[in-house]
């Protein structure tokens, strides 16, 4: 079964009256169930907006998207059953501490009490998340700390389909790690995964296949290490960085590819 069908969708802001944006432009593609699959982009090129559609936030001004074959505009609110999303701006409130704010989504996912402080500190000691501090208030975290947070908020569930959108933006090395651990293990229990990075090395370690897009548009999708013996072709010491940089417009013309490899 696909885990998400994209057919022709289109996504418009109007900037000025006669300015418009074409953040989605007529996008058409397919996730497998079970997959892994990585979201590319330059800054602006239409990731998070594409992710927001996914998760029912945002409406498409053409084309539709279906996940488990339920539509996210007619069927919002059966999508919504089947996700969970962590994005770069972790979206807490910071008022409350990190007990508060965990406890609450999972009430909302029917987990009891006893349930959810089992798995928030089995997740906390998995993701290197302080439980000293998840009595303090989000306001006092670092941007680190609340990304963390907004992470083992996802995984208090299995969704059928998490939705990530740059996960690790502002993790150390270590915390990173442990977040691609996780997703892997979310992954073998079942949960099919949409991961967009700015990390070629992530994308090029966790995603059975990648897609490439600029300026709203799909330029490439394919196995990232097929994607990386393709360019070696061209460019005998290519990594997924430069597979990212070829379709994306980059002029190598004057830089030693070795510089970007």
């Amino acid at each position: 079964m696909l885990a998400i069908k994209a057919l022709n969708v289109t996504k418009v802001f109007r900037r000025e009256k006669n300015d418009l944006i074409y953040a989605v432009n007529n996008v058409s593609f397919e996730v497998e169930e079970g997959e892994i699959f990585g979201i590319l982009g330059p800054n602006g090129s239409g990731k998070s907006t594409l992710i927001r559609l996914i998760s029912t936030l945002l409406i498409p001004d053409s084309g539709t998207i279906e996940v488990f074959g339920k539509d996210v505009v007619k069927e919002a609110h059966e999508v919504r059953k089947y996700i969970h999303r962590v994005s770069a701006e972790a979206g807490l409130f910071k008022k409350l501490s990190a007990y508060e704010n965990l406890l609450f989504s999972a009430g909302i996912y029917g987990l009891s009490k006893k349930e959810a402080y089992e798995k928030i500190n089995e997740i906390a000691s998995l993701i290197g998340l302080d439980k000293k501090r998840l009595n303090d208030p989000i306001e006092q975290f670092s941007r680190g700390m609340q990304q963390k947070v907004s992470i083992a908020r996802a995984f208090l569930t299995q969704p059928k389909l998490l939705l990530l959108d740059e996960p690790t933006t502002g993790l150390d090395p270590r915390a990173k790690l442990e977040v691609h651990a996780l997703i892997r293990k979310a992954n073998k229990q079942g949960s099919t995964i949409l991961l967009s990075t700015h990390d070629m090395n992530e994308a090029y370690e966790l995603c059975d296949r990648v897609m490439i897009i600029f300026n709203g548009r799909i330029v490439v999708i394919g196995d990232p290490k097929e994607l990386v013996r393709n360019m070696r072709e061209k460019y005998q010491d290519a990594t997924l960085e430069t597979v990212f940089l070829e379709y994306t417009g980059y002029d190598f013309s004057e830089v030693d590819v070795e510089e970007v490899g």
